[in-house]
């Protein structure tokens, strides 16, 4: 099950790695996709707020690379 304290702490990892564009943006990626997985799958504990807090990662200031 994955909780919004689960979240939270991943949004910490990525503001750590935030000196590190590649990881930081790896790390963003996964996170949104694992977010996504577990709502669609019925496993995270309050959807809405997981979702929420995943996105404070856009406020986090890395470079973003898209092909």
């Amino acid at each position: 099950m994955l909780t919004v304290a689960m979240v939270a702490g991943r949004v910490g990892n990525i503001y750590a790695e935030r000196l590190d564009n590649e990881a930081a943006h790896s790390a963003e990626d996964k996170l949104h996709q694992d977010v996504l997985k577990a709502i669609a799958n019925g496993e995270c504990e309050d959807p809405a707020a997981c979702a929420q807090q995943a996105l404070m990662t856009q406020g986090i200031d890395f470079e973003r690379w898209y092909a």
